[in-house]
């Protein structure tokens, strides 16, 4: 780590270079937006992305063998050294990861004794074999007969006839569990077998063939819920044979219902692919010709998410188009870009606006208008309150009067989207039914959308670009939400990037906007923490190892990685920044490391993962992170260095 106190700086950048490296990378992030104003840059995950869209033709009997193929090579590409596939680059090695791009490249055609099905077989067999999977995994190898369906937790799609007030009810879990979970509902009813026409098997990656299996990995919180929720699996399991028929239909029937309701055209069920795939193998299992209206555009909002060139052909777990071009929108007013052009990017995001649509949030909400913004293209159903707060504040910044009815609805949106501890979550209010993420069926422990730092501070430093003041009781409650909410080492927990110092930014710059003291103990705190992360060469990163917070040396780990990374400096930069520092060291360290590293196109390289969907399942890599957060830190550095490092004035 770099001590900034001890006068350990690299090179200083003057006022006249970081102008340069600001104006290349304004140009880089304008050669991006498309015609019609927004930007959307490619959005990848880990392997089993692709491997189940590659699983999804061999299961419905389409296989598409040229696309497949070069799949197939961006997976041998993201092969890791231990064998393995990781959740993100340079990760561990993931068991569930590891089994299913095994399975895909087994069914392109790959020779299991080829070097890489070698050596992923032994590091599948040394972790103890595909049967240590997790639940969703073992459910696409119950889909394709490769092990039976008593490995998997019993759903019941009778939970479709529930009513709110049981224990379990769809609107208690998260809008992504919720739209994976209805579709699955009815496969795990109809129990449907996979074409698989070339009769792929993996046998030979168990260490104990499947059927002879006698206890499958359950949830492994080890929760004092864990053994009630085992038994009721269990009692599940004895009467979920003998439901009646008449019932069964109708929950069938109200879960097809459901999913048709909220297919959400070529963008898809939840916008994301896992309920995508699930309701194409849905229709599918119920026998929906496949040019029926339904099955065609679910298996068009698939199709939609392929990157496929000569490079590269993948599959992206979703679209982040509202994500991207409202970021896009802060670093270039920071820079002072043409208006034209972002006053074309405000007028498409205008019109994305969700002012029609009651979408499930409303569950717990029925007396709240919409007005919210989502990350796809169109997901109606789902808007989510960390665009909209980026939005609205984009707007805002760029022009008030004209986006005031816009701006007003969205606020009133999150505002009543608030949950009773002060804080928000991503797409619901008060969404912390915590018992549910110890039953069986959520292993992966990613159920539930409760309030996070991050978004918390997104809503917070809306509010306060929005004229909010610190009395506020809205404001009131979240500050003290967030203050609680802080690490003992200052630093605060990132949900939805990577991590430790991803929270920090987003809540230090909340802080800012609001109009706490630069020298509250909270922020010097948080300042302190951010500094002594700093990395020799200058900038900072953080690995997505730090999720595992069950590890012994977590607490020292948070904010460190091997390697430096664009956007994780960009967010530590700007943090410092709205906490005073532009005249540190440290930042002074930061830009130029930022500098020094920009390719002569004004772009960044960042193959590092700095984002997540769910922490230890799920992670993401935003390809616009790298564009837009450096060019915003230099923007903002050089806009405090000629006005004498006067106060950052907005929320981000």
């Amino acid at each position: 780590m770099l001590n900034t106190s001890s006068g350990a700086v690299a090179r200083i950048y003057s006022h006249t270079d970081v102008g340069a490296a600001t104006d290349r990378s304004v140009d880089a992030l304008l050669r991006d937006q498309r015609a019609d104003g927004h930007w959307a840059y490619e959005l990848e995950a880990d392997a089993t992305i692709p491997a189940e869209y590659i699983l999804l033709d061999h299961f419905l009997g389409t296989i598409n063998q040229p696309l497949h193929d070069r799949m197939a090579k961006y997976l041998r590409g993201i092969q890791e050294d231990h064998g393995g596939w990781p959740l993100f680059h340079r990760g561990a090695f993931n068991i569930s990861a590891s089994v299913k791009a095994y399975f895909a490249l087994k069914c392109v055609g790959d020779d299991i004794d080829a070097p890489h099905m070698k050596r992923a077989r032994e590091a599948i067999l040394a972790y103890g074999g595909a049967e240590k999977s997790n639940v969703f995994t073992r459910i696409q190898l119950a889909l394709f007969g490769v092990v039976p369906w008593r490995a998997v937790p019993v759903m019941p799609v009778e939970i479709m006839l529930l009513p709110q007030w049981f224990p379990f009810h769809l609107s208690k879990v998260a809008y992504w569990s919720r739209t994976v979970i209805v579709p699955l509902l009815v496969l795990m009813a109809k129990k449907p077998q996979a074409k698989n026409p070339k009769n792929i098997r993996i046998e030979e990656i168990f260490v104990t063939p499947a059927e002879q299996v006698k206890k499958w990995p359950g949830n492994a919180t080890h929760s004092p819920w864990t053994p009630a929720f085992e038994f009721l699996d269990k009692i599940l399991r004895a009467i979920e044979p003998k439901m009646p028929r008449g019932l069964r239909q109708k929950s069938i029937d109200k879960a097809v219902a459901w999913v048709t309701k909220r297919l959400n055209g070529e963008d898809g069920l939840g916008a994301i692919y896992p309920a995508m795939a699930n309701s194409v193998m849905m229709y599918h299992c119920l026998g929906t010709a496949a040019d029926h209206p339904d099955y065609a555009i679910a298996r068009q909002s698939v199709d939609k998410l392929v990157i496929d060139t000569p490079e590269r052909s993948y599959c992206q777990p979703c679209l982040s188009p509202v994500w991207d071009t409202a970021l896009a929108i802060h670093a270039l007013l920071e820079a002072n870009a043409p208006r034209d052009k972002i006053e074309k990017a405000c007028d498409w995001l205008v019109e994305r606006q969700i002012l029609d649509v009651v979408g499930d949030w409303a569950s717990w909400r029925p007396n709240v208008r919409p007005g919210g913004w989502a990350f796809q293209y169109n997901n109606a159903y789902y808007p989510d309150l960390d665009d909209t707060a980026v939005v609205v504040m984009a707007l805002d910044r760029f022009d008030r009067q004209k986006y005031r009815n816009a701006i007003e609805r969205g606020a009133e949106w999150v505002l009543g989207l608030q949950s009773k501890n002060g804080g928000w979550g991503a797409f619901d209010a008060d969404n912390s039914y915590y018992y549910l993420n110890h039953i069986p069926f959520a292993d992966h422990g990613a159920l539930l959308d409760p309030p996070s730092a991050d978004v918390s501070a997104r809503c917070l430093s809306m509010l306060a670009q929005l004229g909010y003041a610190k009395d506020n009781p809205h404001v009131t409650a979240c500050i003290d939400y967030l203050r609680g909410d802080q690490e003992e080492e200052g630093c605060w927990f990132g949900r939805w990037g990577t991590n430790y110092i991803y929270g920090t930014w987003s809540v230090l710059c909340a802080l800012n906007a609001i109009g706490i003291d630069p020298q509250d103990r909270m922020i010097r705190r948080a300042v302190e923490w951010l500094k002594s992360k700093q990395r020799a060469d200058g900038g900072w990163g953080e690995d997505g190892e730090t999720y595992w917070t069950d590890k012994p040396d977590h607490k020292s780990k948070r904010g460190e990685c091997a390697v430096s990374t664009p956007a994780q400096t960009a967010w530590a930069l700007i943090a410092l920044m709205a906490a005073g520092e532009a005249d540190s060291k440290a930042v002074a360290s930061g830009i130029a490391w930022l500098s020094d590293t920009q390719k002569t196109d004004g772009t960044w390289d960042e193959e590092y993962y700095t984002a997540v969907g769910f922490p230890r399942v799920f992670y993401l890599r935003y390809h616009g992170y790298k564009a837009f957060f450096p060019q915003w830190a230099l923007s903002r550095y050089k806009n405090l260095k000629s006005g004498n490092a006067a106060p950052v004035l907005y929320g981000m």
